[in-house]
């Protein structure tokens, strides 16, 4: 299915789209409302230092309809990094026409030139069942690992 969209890496312009996006995905998939500024702020900061990670967006007509976030972490194991999809997401009215198939197809064709990239992951609500079929339907699988947290005193 054609999208009309263009996949790019994120530029610093994109920065208040990003963080736009990124607080109706919060919204829509966990039913948090992010502090903007505090948001904005996280966002620029990922293109203020690089080993943060760096965003993805799909444009349509000059417009970011969809983006995501890959940060980095290292595998001891396999002696590479796994790329974690972060922060994705699509508007609506963009979905279901293959706009995320491309952006992970740029992922996968932008890891697979980098020999240190072992693998790609990303986490995703229990309950969120349309996203979960979505994964699949990408060629990701569900591993056997939880994923647990503790929320340190901050913002």
């Amino acid at each position: 299915m054609e999208s009309g969209v263009r996949i790019r890496i994120a530029e610093p312009k994109d920065v208040e789209a990003i963080a736009e996006l990124n607080l109706a995905m919060a919204a829509e998939t966990e039913d948090k409302h992010l502090c903007r500024s505090t948001l904005v702020r996280g966002v620029r900061a990922v293109f203020d230092h690089a080993d943060h990670g760096f965003y993805i967006v799909a444009e349509s007509d000059g417009e970011v309809v969809g983006c995501l976030l890959i940060t980095f972490e290292w595998s001891d194991w396999r002696c590479g990094v796994f790329w974690w999809i972060q922060s994705l997401y699509v508007r609506p009215p963009f979905r279901r026409r293959g706009v995320l198939r491309q952006l992970h197809e740029f992922v996968k064709t932008e890891a697979s030139q980098r020999p240190e990239i072992c693998g790609l992951r990303l986490y995703v609500e229990q309950s969120n069942h349309v996203a979960q079929h979505a994964y699949r339907q990408i060629g990701m699988t569900m591993t056997a690992y939880r994923m647990y947290e503790q929320e340190l005193a901050g913002e």
